[in-house]
C-alpha cells in the first residue's frame, strides 16, 4: 500500500530495478516474451507460452528462464512474435512446434534460431533485434509507451517502466498548472475530432459544480481500427494514469471507461489493472497521502458505432438508448447525469503521463506548428507490413506506406489510402509526400479521424470502396435525424445502382447534392461526414464512375455485375479442372482450331455465370482473366 510520495519512489526504485535487471540479463536469468495482443492471442500465443513453460520444465532450465506475455509489438502481419531478453532477439511467425528448438537452440545452446528471424523485403537480410528492422526505425512510442515491453498484468513491471510518475508531478501543482502544461504540450484529441484538449479540460474547469466526470471513449468502432485496444491490452495503467491527472485538473472524483464489450482481453487487463492500482493506494481515497480520491468504473459498448460519438457514448452510459444530443450544451458544461464531465479517447489520455513526466516542451518539440507529438495508425489493406505504428506529427504518406509499410504486395500500383475510416477520405499518389497532421489532412479532403489508414492498389474499385463505408454508415446510423438517417441510404441507393450497370450521368449530381445536404444538416459527426468517402472518390477517381456509367464496365473487374470471366483458348489445355469445380455448370467443352491443328478447349456460358471466381482459382495456366 502506498501512502506518501516517499513510499512511490521508493517502489518505483525497486520495481525499476527489477525491470532493468531483466531486460539487462543482470538477474543471471533469461527471459522469453511473447505478444499478448488480440491479434497473436487469436493465432495461439497462449498456447505457444504455455509449451514454452512444459519445454522449459522437460529440460530442467525452468529455474533459469521465465515466460509471460506482454501488449502489442504492432508488427500484426508478422505475428506470433517471441522476443528473447537480454539479447532482445525477436522471432516472428512462431509456431508450437518451434518452441522445443527455440528452448534448445538459444535458451540451452545460446545459438540464434536464424529461420525464425525477420527478412528484410528487397534486401533479405536477416535482422535479430526489432529496432533494427525497418518497420520500427521510424516509430516513436509515446501513446505506445509500454506496450510490447512489460507485463500488462502485472504493476510492478508499470511502475519500473515510469507509471504514475506524471501524476506524482501533477499532485504538486495547482489545477490550473495541469490544464496550463497540456494546454502548452498542445495535444489534441486523438479520436477523430483534433480539439485541444486543454481548452476541454479548461471548460469543465470553470465549471462551478460539486461533482464532475471524466469519462475514457474506448468505443474504437472503425473498420480495421485497433489503436485504443491494442493500449488497453499493453498498458493499461497508463490510460488509468492520464484518466486520474484529468479527473485532479478539473475537481473530478469518478472516471468510466466507456470500452467495445466486443474487447474482452482489453477489459479483463483494465480490471486487473484497476483492481492493483486501487490495492497499491494509487486509486481510491487520498490518493498518495493527499487530499485528493479519484475512483475508476467500467462500462461496456452497446454495439453501436454512433455510440463513439460523445453525446451518444453519455447517454449509453446513463442506460438510455445510443443517440446523440444536440449541442450546445457540450459535456464539459453539461455531460454524464448533467454533470461537466470531458470526454477523452483512449490515445489522448495514453499520452497525458508522458506530457506530465517529461514535460510539455518535450511533447511539443514533436510533430507540426499545429499537430504536436505523436499518432498511432492501425496500418492495413494493400499494404507488405500490416500492424500498428506510431509515428511523429508531420511524417508523410509516403514514409507511412513505403519506409514503415514496406510498399505495395505483388509489384502492384499504389492506387489510394483511406484515413480516417468511413468519416474519411481517400487520398491519391499526388498527395504521398504530404505531412500528415489534422489540418493537412482535412485540407486535402480526408481527415485523421482516430487512425485507421487503408492501402489500396491497382485491383481496387473506387466505387465499390465507396459503396462499402456507405453500408456501414447506413447500418450504423442511428435513426435520430433525418439527413442522416433518408441521406445516406439514398446515397446507397445510387451507388448500388452504379456498381450495377444501372446509373446515369445525373447520379453523379445526385450524389454531390445529397453529400451536401447530407453534411450540412445532420446532427452529429457520423452524418456531417459520412459522405467523405463519397465525395472524394468523386473528386479523384471521377473516371472509374464514368466507366462504370457509360461503359458499364468496372475497370478494376471487382464489381460482378460489370464483370465476366473469359478462357483464353490459346493458353487452355482442355484439362476440365475449371469445369469440374463449376458450381452452375456454366462451363462447357467446345472446339478450337489453333494453326496447323485442332484442340478441345473450354467457354463460359456468361447467361449462366454466377461470377463466383471457383474457375479462376483452379487454373494453374493463366486460362481465365476477368474482362
Amino acid at each position: 500500500m502506498i501512502n506518501s510520495v516517499e513510499e512511490l519512489n521508493a517502489k518505483t526504485a525497486s520495481c525499476t530495478k527489477c525491470l532493468d535487471d531483466k531486460l539487462k540479463g543482470l538477474d543471471g536469468k533469461r527471459h522469453i516474451v511473447l505478444c499478448g495482443g488480440t491479434g497473436c492471442l487469436s493465432s495461439r500465443s497462449d498456447e505457444i507460452m504455455k509449451r514454452f513453460e512444459e519445454v522449459l520444465e522437460e529440460k530442467g532450465v525452468s529455474d533459469k528462464a521465465t515466460v509471460n506475455h506482454v501488449g502489442c509489438f504492432g508488427f500484426c502481419s508478422q505475428g506470433p512474435f517471441v522476443k528473447i531478453y537480454p539479447e532482445d532477439t525477436l522471432y516472428r511467425l512462431v509456431h508450437i512446434e518451434d518452441v522445443e528448438e527455440i528452448v534448445e537452440s538459444d535458451i540451452i545452446g545460446g545459438k540464434v534460431v536464424e529461420r525464425l528471424l525477420y527478412v528484410e523485403p528487397g534486401t533479405e537480410v536477416k535482422v535479430a533485434k526489432q529496432d533494427d528492422i525497418n518497420f520500427y526505425k521510424k516509430q516513436r512510442r509515446v501513446a505506445l509507451h509500454g506496450c510490447g515491453v512489460i507485463n500488462p498484468e502485472d504493476i510492478n513491471e508499470a511502475l519500473g517502466f515510469g507509471a504514475f510518475q506524471g501524476l506524482k508531478r501533477a499532485l504538486t501543482m495547482t489545477q490550473q498548472e495541469v490544464v496550463d502544461e497540456v494546454l502548452a504540450s498542445g495535444l489534441r484529441g486523438r479520436g477523430g475530432g483534433g480539439f485541444p484538449s486543454g481548452r476541454k479540460w479548461q471548460f469543465a474547469l470553470n465549471q462551478q459544480n460539486d461533482e464532475k466526470y471524466v469519462v475514457c471513449n474506448g468505443d474504437e468502432g472503425d473498420p480495421g481500427a485497433f489503436m485504443d485496444r491494442s493500449i488497453l491490452e499493453g498498458n493499461p495503467l497508463a490510460v488509468i494514469e492520464g484518466m486520474v491527472i484529468a479527473g485532479y485538473a478539473i475537481g473530478a472524483h469518478d472516471g468510466y471507461f466507456y470500452v467495445r464489450a466486443e474487447y474482452p482481453i482489453a477489459v479483463k487487463r483494465l480490471r486487473i489493472a484497476i483492481a492493483q492500482a486501487t490495492e497499491q493506494g494509487l486509486l481510491g481515497e487520498h490518493i498518495f497521502g493527499t487530499d485528493f480520491s479519484f475512483n475508476c468504473h467500467i462500462r461496456l459498448g452497446a454495439g453501436a458505432f454512433v455510440c463513439g460519438e460523445e453525446t451518444a457514448l453519455l447517454n449509453s452510459i446513463e442506460g438510455k438508448r445510443g443517440m446523440p444530443r444536440p449541442r450546445p450544451p457540450f459535456p464539459a458544461v453539461s455531460g454524464l447525469w448533467g454533470k461537466p464531465t470531458i470526454v477523452n479517447n483512449v490515445e489522448t489520455l495514453a499520452c497525458v503521463p508522458y506530457i506530465l513526466r517529461n514535460g510539455a516542451k518535450e511533447f511539443a518539440s514533436v510533430g507540426t506548428e499545429k499537430s504536436k507529438g505523436t499518432k498511432v495508425f492501425a496500418l492495413g489493406g494493400k499494404v507488405n507490413n500490416v500492424g500498428l505504428v506510431e509515428v511523429p506529427m508531420g511524417t508523410t504518406l509516403r514514409e507511412l506506406i513505403y519506409d514503415i509499410g514496406g510498399g505495395i504486395p505483388g509489384g502492384k500500383k499504389f492506387k489510394a489510402i483511406q484515413t480516417g475510416g468511413p468519416s474519411g477520405g481517400c487520398l491519391t499518389e499526388e498527395f504521398l509526400d504530404e505531412p500528415i497532421d489534422f489540418d493537412n489532412l482535412v485540407a486535402k479532403g480526408s481527415m485523421m479521424g482516430s487512425g485507421g489508414a487503408i492501402v489500396m492498389d491497382e485491383d481496387n474499385c473506387m466505387v465499390d470502396v465507396a459503396k462499402f463505408y456507405m453500408e456501414f454508415i447506413c447500418d450504423e446510423s442511428c435513426g435520430k435525424c433525418s439527413p442522416c438517417r433518408i441521406g445516406t441510404k439514398r446515397i446507397l441507393e445510387i451507388l448500388t445502382k452504379i456498381t450495377e450497370g444501372k446509373g446515369t450521368m445525373a447520379d453523379l449530381d445526385e450524389l454531390e447534392v445529397l453529400a451536401d445536404t447530407v453534411k450540412n444538416n445532420s446532427l452529429c459527426a457520423l452524418g456531417q461526414t459520412a459522405a467523405n468517402p463519397v465525395v472524394s472518390t468523386l473528386t479523384h477517381f471521377r473516371d472509374e464512375y464514368i466507366a462504370h456509367i457509360v461503359d458499364k464496365k468496372c475497370p478494376a473487374h471487382v464489381c460482378k455485375s460489370l464483370m465476366e470471366y473469359h478462357i483464353d483458348p490459346d493458353k487452355c489445355i482442355g484439362c476440365g479442372m475449371c469445369h469440374r469445380g463449376c458450381p452452375v455448370d456454366c462451363i462447357h467443352k467446345t472446339e478450337y482450331v489453333a494453326p496447323g491443328h485442332k484442340l478441345a478447349s473450354w467457354a463460359i456460358d456468361s447467361t449462366v455465370c454466377a461470377k463466383c471466381g471457383s474457375c479462376l482459382s483452379v487454373c494453374r495456366f493463366g486460362a481465365i482473366e476477368k474482362r
